[in-house]
């Protein structure tokens, strides 16, 4: 049994040939015509010398044609790279060197951008651009051009569970690292090989598609853009059991509910509230029809219980479920909501993953109701790309068993579950006191004229650090900061509350919806901020 990602979408492909595999805009495939393309991209790119190991880029928004490159990738037993469509030369010259990519898929939008760095990365060989209905000067090939005349056939050769998946992270507090997996391993914990709900593992590589053949299938949307992990790992699962996937080139808020009316959407799988929340003000605008849906799953981002509330009322007869992860240890668990579901304030509280336990600082697992870092073992990554060192820094042993530790904080609770609280590298320390951004970022956006929130440290001579946070309002909206001050005292110590508050026209996120903290960072180092808590009676570690 050789588990691959290309082995498991082609057996796909051999019981569901007829059934619509992919739908971006207008434009759909059947699985046969999806293999079909996907075929004649590989046989084109190995006749450019492209084979066993080699790294192919994708720069890019959605598109048909990027779920084609990824596959045509592994097909071949490449390697697919996934490059942030946002960056520019410095970033792209670094990511291209880093990655040792040799080939490139992108954008024609985008194509000043990739030829200003050629020079610098020698070993970019070979590109492709894909069209965008813009006419920018490019001197890549044709996409269209490449797959043209191309034999349809798969005639590929043995592929092996243990090719290599690579996952760049968003680089959100420094430049993106390439995280390392098995096809097996990926699989086990991120596409379905263990089952989300109970734990236990597929019994082998064809399960998944002979599932599929029990049912015609389901509709399911990922929003998330597929240089992001959650839309990979929300459209490969979903492609394995015959299921059809809805892509959209961009995040639309309206766009999105006209998809899930045209389609029937009944899964749709989002990044926390920086989507979610542009998602329920878009639905009270239009007059939608969301009667499909039948499950709504956000992965990776904070999914706030107000936010989880409202989508409740949106949808109340779907269910809800909120993932929490990170690139290097996958999935470590999830939580599942119904209407009428009590809500608890705090970071998400889910059910802890297999494997899945919380360590202490000398690696040793922690009492119920203690607080400490998630660690995952079982199938776990092999590392970071050509970082040997930080690889070293994010696996511990623990009683004889190999663990990733991504740097995630967590509370193991009474009951069992675990609570969410935040990554450690992100955590304010003020005063001796360490505050995770993500609940204060919580309590903020439970007021009714904010909006969007991020939150973060700023440098204090008597604490260290203070706390600070970036505020989105409401449109026409007006904020009475003393009030604001007040309502997030009430739902967290007083610590934790803001002692400095920047308005701004939009809260800084990446293509993925992730906070983009450095950002963050620079915008407060480079503006005053709209308010400043008085000094004095409001010590931040006062408790008051």
């Amino acid at each position: 049994m050789a588990i691959n990602i290309a082995d498991l979408f082609e057996h796909a492909v051999d019981a569901f040939a007829d059934r619509t595999a992919i739908v971006c805009g207008d434009r759909a495939l059947t699985f046969a015509e999806l293999e079909g393309r996907a075929n004649q991209l590989a046989h084109h790119l190995a006749g450019q010398g492209i084979g066993r190991g080699d790294h192919i880029g994708l720069y890019s928004r959605n598109s048909i044609e990027c779920i084609e490159t990824i596959l045509a990738a592994y097909k071949l037993r490449a390697v697919f790279v996934n490059v942030n469509y946002r960056y520019v030369e410095n970033e792209l010259r670094y990511l291209f060197d880093n990655a040792d990519l040799v080939a490139l898929v992108h954008e024609r939008q985008f194509s000043p951008r990739v030829d200003a760095v050629l020079p610098d990365t020698p070993k970019l060989r070979h590109r492709l651009v894909v069209e965008d209905g813009t006419d920018t000067e490019t001197t890549s090939t044709r996409y269209e051009e490449a797959l043209a005349g191309q034999p349809t056939e798969r005639d590929f050769a043995e592929r092996s569970p243990d090719d290599l998946y690579i996952l760049f992270t968003g680089g959100t507090t420094g430049q993106p690292k390439g995280v390392m997996w098995r096809h097996e391993d990926v699989w086990r914990v991120l596409g379905g090989g263990i089952d989300f709900y109970t734990g236990q593992p597929l019994p082998d590589e064809w399960a998944q598609s002979q599932k599929g053949q029990e049912s015609p299938g389901m509709t399911r949307l990922a929003c998330a853009p597929l240089i992001h992990g959650a839309a990979q790992w929300a459209a490969l699962p979903a492609l394995f059991a015959g299921d059809k996937v809805v892509l959209l080139p961009k995040f639309e808020p309206h766009d999105v509910w006209r998809a899930i009316e045209r389609h029937r959407v009944n899964v749709v799988t989002i990044v926390g509230d920086a989507m979610a929340r542009p998602l329920i003000e878009a639905f009270g605008e239009g007059n939608y029809d969301a009667s499909s849906v039948v499950a709504f799953s956000s992965h990776a981002a904070l999914f706030s219980a107000t936010v989880k509330e409202q989508c409740l009322e949106m949808l109340p007869n779907a269910v809800l479920t909120d993932a929490i992860g990170a690139s290097e240890s996958g999935f470590t668990g999830i939580g599942i909501i119904v209407k009428g579901t009590p809500q608890s304030p705090g970071g998400p509280r889910v059910n802890s993953g297999p494997n899945t336990i919380v360590i202490d600082e000398d690696d040793k697992p922690v009492a119920r109701g203690q607080t400490g870092r998630i660690a995952r073992g079982g199938h776990v990554p092999l590392g970071y790309y050509k970082d040997p060192e930080k690889t070293a820094s994010i696996f511990v042993e623990v009683d004889g068993a190999r663990y990733v530790v991504p740097g995630d904080y967590a509370r193991l609770e009474d009951d069992g579950t675990i609570t969410l609280l935040g990554r450690g590298n992100m955590s304010i320390n003020t005063g001796g006191e360490k505050v995770f951004p993500e609940e204060v970022e919580e309590a903020l956006k439970s007021h009714p004229d904010v909006f969007d929130a991020l939150v973060v440290g700023v440098a204090d001579e008597r604490l260290g650090q203070r706390v600070a946070a970036l505020v989105q309002l409401r449109p026409d909206r007006t904020i009475d900061f003393d009030a604001l001050d007040g309502h997030i005292r009430a739902r967290v110590a007083g610590y934790k509350t803001p002692r400095s508050i920047w308005l701004v026209d939009e809260v800084g996120r990446l293509p993925s919806a992730k906070a983009d903290y450095r950002w963050a960072k620079a915008y407060t180092a480079e503006h005053p901020p709209s308010w400043q808590a008085a000094v004095g009676g409001a010590h931040a570690n006062a408790g008051l």
